[in-house]
């Protein structure tokens, strides 16, 4: 039996602090964001009492050690005597930090500690964050497996391109347990629902629908291969230099196996302004600004997700002037396409089925679980559900685990 989703491991702190050196006074009091963040915002919390002698034998020393004894005899026993099975490490190196770039381990913490709450919030998954002083690929690799017992799954955050492709490849390689790059894939499961329900809305079919997507990054690559994967054939992804096609000769791997994907199919080459006129979808993970001019040249009822944080691509009252579905990476604008969306549904079904990995089969059935909860409330401004929809989680969860049994990657 799995660890019980609501027996909490980790909890969100109170906006007051928790810790020893938490006060009312401290160098940013006043601020709300700060204030918040007074002490850390999560703690560890025992699922168990321990009102007495006898709890205590049974908890420790001296029961413990039955326990202990039992799991050496049959390893397989973590699963039920352990947090292990419902515990995800969040694992960075500080490298590319939400749109701060490289600012290191220890900023990155406040991410780190986020993203564990939102694991509780919304799929009952403990999670614990960890800042790795070094951006060495093997050093990486080699700290996560070793740490590996001490999970149920890994999820890789804000490790900068393209060595979060090589680091989460080999680990999925190395381990038994679930590994999943969330600025990857993250994105690309919600992206694809909310594009699927915009599809629908302005009635268009995937294989005769052009798309380009600015960014060749983690999230880039991820969101191109799962369009490829939902059945759009002519996608160009582009960079800083334009269309990325094999003919280039300053590719890296993984830029040029997308290549061969993508605009050697198509024969699209040029700039970024070049494959968007008469383009249907555009899809922003990259940064940086699109002229309006360039978005004016796309085809009629266009579909615009400018993800980039805090600023969009393309702002969506400049994107509505020309586009009929625009969706943000923001909470303040309609059609947010948010990670919190796709992660916490993903593992918690991972965890449900004592999944061995996360398959792209997994992935396709969150993404199509989370379109199908619009429903006939579609409109230009509901292509993709709200965070805080209880149904979210539960439907995500059990579209993953169910493709999990179906993949071959369930052990239950």
């Amino acid at each position: 039996m799995t660890a019980s989703p609501t027996s909490a491991s980790t909890t969100a702190a109170g906006p007051a602090g928790h810790g020893p050196s938490a006060s009312p006074s401290h160098p940013r009091a006043g601020d709300p964001v700060f204030d918040l963040h007074l002490g850390g915002k999560m703690s560890i919390q025992s699922s168990v009492a321990l009102a007495g002698a006898e709890e205590l034998s049974l908890a420790y020393t001296p029961g413990v050690a039955l326990v202990c004894e039992a799991i050496a005899a049959d390893p397989s026993l973590t699963q039920h005597y352990t947090w292990v099975p419902n515990t995800v490490a969040v694992v960075t190196d500080g490298t590319a930090v939400l749109g701060l770039g490289d600012i290191g381990p220890a900023a990155a913490m406040p991410v780190m500690e986020g993203k564990a709450v939102l694991f509780k919030q919304f799929g009952g998954v403990d999670a614990v964050p960890i800042c790795l002083d070094t951006t060495d690929t093997e050093e990486i690799i080699e700290t996560v497996a070793r740490l590996a017992p001490s999970f149920g799954g890994v999820n890789l955050e804000d490790i900068s391109a393209p060595r979060c492709f090589e680091i989460e490849d080999r680990l999925k390689e190395m381990l038994d347990i679930p590994v999943f790059h969330d600025d990857q894939h993250g994105t690309a499961v919600v992206a694809l629902a909310a594009l699927t329900n915009s599809l629908t809305l302005t009635g268009r079919d995937p294989g005769s629908t052009r798309v380009v997507i600015s960014g060749a990054g983690a999230a880039g690559v991820a969101v191109a291969k799962i369009l490829l994967e939902a059945g759009i054939t002519d996608l160009a992804v582009t960079d800083r230099k334009g269309v990325i096609h094999s003919s280039r000769g300053d590719l890296t791997a993984v830029k040029r196996s997308l290549a061969e994907l993508t605009a050697d199919v198509t024969g699209r080459t040029g700039s970024l302004a070049d494959v968007l006129d008469g383009a249907d979808v555009y899809i922003g993970v990259s940064g940086g600004t699109v002229p309006e001019e360039h978005v004016a040249t796309m085809a009629p009822d266009a579909i615009v997700f400018g993800l980039a944080n805090p600023t969009p691509e393309v702002h969506p009252e400049v994107a509505r002037r020309h586009a009929r579905v625009v969706a943000t990476g923001r909470s303040d604008f309609p059609n947010q396409i948010n990670n919190v969306l796709a992660f916490p549904g993903i593992f918690r079904g991972a965890f449900d089925a004592h999944a061995t990995a996360i398959t792209e089969g997994m992935k396709l059935a969150a993404a199509r679980a989370l379109a199908d909860l619009v429903g006939e409330a579609l409109t230009e401004e509901y292509v993709i559900p709200s965070p805080f929809d209880p149904r979210v989680g539960p439907a995500v969860s059990a579209a993953v685990a169910a493709a999990a049994r179906q993949d071959g990657v369930a052990r239950r």
